[in-house]
């Protein structure tokens, strides 16, 4: 009988899991085979700070003390110790010299070091573009970007911008005079609520049109190296709404708002979890990689529990998910996808909370060419046709507003908004011939 050498097993052993460790850590750090949250907060003085010396809405003082700030960072850490996450300061957040604030800040620079967290700039408090010329929404960003180096130091250099809207000019400034690849630069559907408009776009990452920040580039010439990221996932059935239509927020989804502060704990975070499921179960296997993204203000009077609860719900449910920055999510995006190939698909059945219509059905359909939306009524009949309710052409010409107004949005052949005669929706053989041709060249099954 051969002796075992218990040298040899020893090696392989020690081989076999230094291999698969490098294997799990190499599948991490990229994009493909992996669920993703990416966490945002916003630091203001002034509710809306349109511009450096002009405010609309309240005066936010009393909401941000150090208290507020220290119980919002534990309530993460609480639930993903390893969490890193964006915290967002506005003009006057970084410049403000009161007590509060200086405390503020030490505490978020404190946080950088010991988490990872990163430190950004918001211009115009969401709507810089609406109240400002493009040329001093860049200088405003230069500046506060300045000075967010300049308080966290040893060189520090932010991995993305948080905005709201932000223009395709300022996003190619951006790139390539700020050296920020990353820039969450839309919010997916907004159109008849807030301070401005912008449906129109792709709700997952692309690179930006210089013609229009919600048309993906079409080509080299029209490309601006900088990954656009929505703010907040949507429920797509209650983001097809115009505002309030009906009595229901258009922006209902992943958002504190809209959920728990509307409906409650209980009914708030079924929604929220109804939102985060359809990109982490089925949108995940669609796509081969999910992103769910939220941005919770640190002045909203919503209790903290409430983000604890729902952050201790998706560790439960998918215990594979990787809470990185939105920074560093876009840069694994940019690293995989070197110009728009993508090709996104999302599938949901309304939740029955709200504006998300339980006997409805949505497909949502978005590549390079055009972004189409297909909604039935599963209850009536599973094989009742499907009406288009969206669709739009990014082969076409598009161009932003060149004065400051609200309305930035691009609406394509059918909008999902209704706000137009000829939004009406329509069977998919009803559109138009060129629409008809470009949606065959991607989805021939559709037909």
């Amino acid at each position: 009988m051969k002796k075992i050498n218990l040298t040899a097993i020893l090696l392989l052993i020690i081989f076999l899991y230094f291999t698969s460790h490098v294997k799990a850590q190499e599948k991490s750090d990229q994009l493909m085979g992996n669920r993703f949250l990416t966490f945002n907060t916003i630091i203001r003085v002034n509710q809306i700070e349109v511009s450096r010396d002009r405010n609309e809405g309240m005066d936010e003082r009393g909401a941000h003390t150090p208290e507020r700030v220290i119980a919002f960072r534990e309530a993460i850490s609480s639930e993903y110790p390893e969490a890193r996450i964006t915290w967002a300061f506005s003009w006057l957040a970084l410049h403000d010299q009161t007590d509060n604030y200086k405390k503020i800040r030490e505490l978020v620079v404190g946080y950088h070091h010991k988490y990872g967290d990163d430190i950004t700039f918001i211009p115009g408090a969401y709507f810089a573009n609406a109240y400002n010329s493009r040329e001093q929404v860049n200088k405003d960003l230069h500046d506060g970007l300045a000075k967010v180096s300049e308080i966290v130091g040893n060189g520090f250099r932010p991995k993305s911008v948080l905005a709201g809207f932000l223009a395709a000019e300022n996003q190619q400034y951006l790139a390539e005079k700020e050296g920020i690849h990353v820039c969450q630069g839309n919010i997916w559907s907004q159109f008849s609520i807030d301070n401005q408009d912008g449906d129109g776009a792709v709700s997952y990452p692309f690179y930006p049109s210089k013609e229009h920040f919600c048309k993906p580039a079409q080509g080299k010439d029209d490309f601006i190296d900088c990954v656009n990221l929505d703010g907040w996932s949507m429920d797509f059935l209650a983001a097809r709404r115009d505002g309030f239509a009906g009595g229901f927020n258009s922006r209902m989804g992943v958002g504190p708002i809209e959920t728990i502060y509307a409906y409650g704990k209980l009914i708030g975070l079924t929604e929220m979890l109804h939102t985060t499921a359809l990109h982490y179960d089925r949108g995940f296997e669609l796509n081969g990689f999910a992103w769910v993204t939220n941005c919770w203000e640190l002045s909203l009077p919503i209790d903290v529990s409430g983000l604890k609860d729902w952050l201790n719900e998706i560790k439960r449910n998918w215990s594979d998910v990787k809470f990185i920055t939105q920074g560093e999510f876009g840069l694994l995006w940019r690293e995989h996808y070197k110009d728009n190939s993508f090709n996104y698909r999302f599938e949901q059945k309304g939740s029955g909370i709200g504006g998300s219509d339980i006997n409805l059905q949505i497909r949502w359909f978005m590549n390079k060419d055009f972004r189409l939306a297909l909604v039935k009524d599963w209850q009536k009949n599973r094989r009742n046709a499907e009406y288009v309710i969206d669709f739009t052409n990014y082969n076409l010409k598009a161009e932003e507003p060149k004065d400051m107004t609200r309305k930035w949005s691009l609406l394509g052949e059918i909008n999902q908004k209704q706000s137009r005669p000829q939004d009406r929706p329509k069977p998919i053989n009803q559109i138009s011939a060129e629409g008809i041709s470009l949606i065959k060249k991607h989805y021939p099954y559709l037909f």
